[in-house]
């Protein structure tokens, strides 16, 4: 008999990838295209949504033709996606009618900042679960409508569709027939009420946004949709959407209240499942939908760190300091500590627990000694320091110390990393056989909904951890290095 496999589109801040797994879990094929990001002025990120589709299409036809012998056995697509990321098109041509603007953007901070003032931030928090922040959809979604000449008037009279970029490829991939997002993206975009899991009109009439502009709201196994038959040869089901930290919460099965999943990518984002029960979160976290099925939603408490990877692009590409990105590994090891050096790598803002967007990256503690090394070293460690900051507060807020934290991304190839996040956090770093647990998560849930697995306790069978970083720094030292770091932040943000 055949074995079915499953593609997962998984489209990022930084590329775009279509991903071809066994019903096992092993990859068959990966096709990935590098996305660009614009600045048109500070503070602002950007990129050409129709880019984001394109690159998505020409990778899904790529690793269908790079394996034709296993793609003919495709039973489903799952798509996990860059969340927060807000995209407004024509419902009737599918244009967009502006740049997506990127989950890293800051040009709303001031709204944001008057909307707190204003004293909605509690209403906010109680609703959503979130802060109000640049980060989330819904300021960029009325900037959008209040700066784009005819935008709001079209939207109003039905004219325009809003979507993360889940919703948009899924609107593009079924020719403009569904106009649908799953409950993960939703709990993004500000708007939506997670306790009563439905969009909320008071929230919309807080940012004057049209409802008529807002997609429907599915479970993240659900039958979105079949594909236009011309774009991959031949029509296939859309079975599970999420967004990319809740795929990978799923990807590294953390099903148990307590579990704990930690992504290093371009940011850096850790979910701690909180069980069925919405908590509000007392140390400045968010409490989103970690995920749905059924119509019940499981919570996860969320710690954001804008800026992971990214800082090791930056002495890449911004600082010239190496090549690639792996050379930063033995930079780092080529010093014995970080001679007192921190880098905080707060270029687009400093997220969880701090939400400053205001915030710019410092590095403190240069002296005469200091070396490139030592830089690289201290913006690798920045990952464990932060990751630090968000595990306190998560314990604070939910009671769970995780005995282990899952890890994944592609900075968990850097052995320097994950041995001194595991000295840092005190605790073991498993890092999975499969490390592209987002995709696998896309296509894990596409999978519950065609079949190809019957329940969560599958995937949770299938997850095994391929390496375990144990702790191995002795406390005095752990405690010496976590107070300089928290001196760095007090300069910086002037406390």
């Amino acid at each position: 008999m055949s074995t079915p496999t499953l593609l997962a589109i998984d489209q990022g801040t930084t590329s775009s990838r279509a991903i071809l797994f066994s019903k096992a879990g092993d990859i068959l094929a990966v096709r990935q295209k590098e996305l660009a990001l614009h600045y048109p002025h500070k503070g602002w990120v950007e990129q050409d949504a129709k880019d984001i589709w394109n690159d998505t299409l020409w990778a899904c036809r790529a690793v269908l033709d790079d394996v034709p012998d296993q793609s003919k056995f495709l039973a489903g697509i799952g798509i996990t996606n860059q969340r927060e990321t807000t995209i407004l098109w024509d419902r009737k041509t599918g244009e967009p009618v502006y740049n997506a603007i990127v989950w890293q953007d800051r040009r709303t901070a001031e709204h944001c900042h008057n909307l707190r003032a204003a004293g909605y931030e509690d209403k906010v928090r109680a609703k959503t679960g979130l802060l109000l922040d640049p980060y989330f959809s819904g300021t960029k979604v009325a900037w959008i409508l209040n700066n784009v000449p005819g935008v709001r008037r079209r939207a109003e009279a039905g004219d325009i569709a809003f979507g993360t970029v889940d919703c948009y490829l899924l609107w593009k991939l079924t020719g403009g027939n569904i106009h649908a997002t799953d409950a993960t993206n939703a709990s993004r975009t500000m708007l939506y009420n997670v306790v009563t899991q439905s969009w909320d009109d008071e929230l919309l009439k807080m940012l004057d946004i049209p409802r008529a502009i807002l997609p429907e709201v599915r479970d993240n196994v659900a039958a979105f949709g079949v594909t236009v038959p011309d774009l991959l040869g031949r029509a296939l089901p859309v079975g599970g959407m999420a967004g990319d930290q809740q795929a990978a919460l799923i990807g590294q099965a953390c099903f148990a209240e307590g579990m704990v999943k930690s992504t290093y990518g371009t940011g850096c984002f850790a979910l701690m499942n909180i069980g069925p029960e919405f908590k509000e979160s007392k140390n400045r976290l968010l409490t989103t939908v970690g995920y749905r099925f059924d119509g019940k939603p499981t919570y996860a408490i969320e710690g954001s760190i804008f800026v992971a990877g990214a800082a090791v692009q930056w002495l890449r590409d911004g600082m010239h300091l190496f090549k690639r990105a792996p050379e930063s590994e033995a930079m780092a090891t080529s010093v014995p500590d970080n001679n007192g050096v921190y880098l905080v790598p707060a270029f687009t803002g400093l997220g969880a627990p701090y939400w400053r967007p205001d915030a710019r990256a410092m590095i403190s503690g240069l002296t005469r000694e200091s070396t490139a090394a030592h830089i690289v070293r201290a913006a690798l460690e920045a990952q464990a320091y932060q990751t630090l900051d968000l595990m306190d507060a998560m314990t604070g807020d939910s009671g769970f110390r995780p005995d282990v934290i899952r890890a994944d991304g592609g900075l968990v190839a850097n052995q320097f990393v994950c041995q001194f996040l595991a000295d840092m956090l005190n605790r073991p770093v498993d890092i999975p056989r499969v490390t592209e647990t987002t995709a696998l998560g896309a296509a894990y849930l596409a999978g519950l909904q065609t079949g190809v697995y019957n329940s969560l306790n599958d995937i949770t069978r299938a997850w095994q951890c391929a390496r375990r970083y144990s702790p191995a720094m002795d406390g005095a030292k752990r405690d010496a290095l976590y107070k300089g770091w928290k001196s760095a932040i007090a300069m910086l943000v002037g406390e």
